[in-house]
């Protein structure tokens, strides 16, 4: 790749970056975008993520990806989010340092690493909608794929807490009548999570579908 091409890219790629945290961000200060555990809907943060990784391949989209999930954990360390209580002895929501450790790295590092491989059919799909349509999906089915597995080992135990909140009553009860132990737990980490992940990835690949019309994103071999 000549000189030109690389600081294009780095250009790029640094802009998306800074448009998918200021997104994110965005989204920080509207408090009914937020989940009361974790989580929350950011309106389409991650696309550009997903394009960076169409257009210049899945392994460039990795690096990047993971650029932008080190910042989403700095993001969350300076609100005082749950990350930084996670390594506070003091705070409710210590679980000891390994298990700080260990949610840090799925719910941050590997979910949204994994980002990256929204670029992943991008020579396999000519239409360039489609491609980065299912890359978003793919792309974001992956990361609610890890905040599933987190919330599974850790936090599990409020998964009959949270079913039995008025809000929840009618199917709650239906679901507490079902399952119990780690089926519960694995129950409850699909539904919260898919509470904000869910509408998440119809709302990107939503998005998506408008922003691939623009002619300048395309591949760069």
């Amino acid at each position: 790749m000549k000189s030109t091409q690389k600081t294009q890219r780095l250009t790029l790629s640094a802009v998306m970056l800074a448009f998918a945290t200021v997104l994110a961000l965005v989204c920080e200060f509207i408090p009914f975008l937020s989940m009361p555990f974790g989580g929350g809907f950011t309106v389409a943060s991650m696309l550009p993520i997903v394009i960076v990784s169409y257009m210049y391949g899945v392994r460039w989209g990795m690096f990047v990806s993971f650029a932008y999930s080190v910042i989403q954990m700095l993001i969350s360390l300076v609100m005082g989010k749950t990350v930084l209580l996670l390594f506070t002895p003091s705070s409710d929501d210590y679980m000891g340092l390994g298990a700080a450790f260990a949610i840090i790295i799925i719910d941050y590092i590997i979910a949204y690493t994994v980002l990256g491989v929204g670029g992943i059919f991008r020579n396999r799909i000519k239409n360039k909608m489609l491609a980065i349509v299912l890359g978003v999906i793919v792309a974001l089915s992956l990361r609610y794929v890890c905040h599933i597995i987190s919330g599974y080992i850790f936090y599990g135990a409020w998964a009959e807490w949270f079913f039995s909140q008025e809000g929840f009553y009618a199917i709650g009860e239906k679901i507490l009548g079902t399952f119990s132990g780690k089926g519960l737990a694995l129950i409850y980490s699909i539904f919260y999570n898919g509470l904000y992940m869910i509408p998440e990835i119809i709302i990107t690949a939503i998005a998506a579908t408008v922003v691939s019309n623009i002619s300048y994103i395309k591949k760069k071999d």
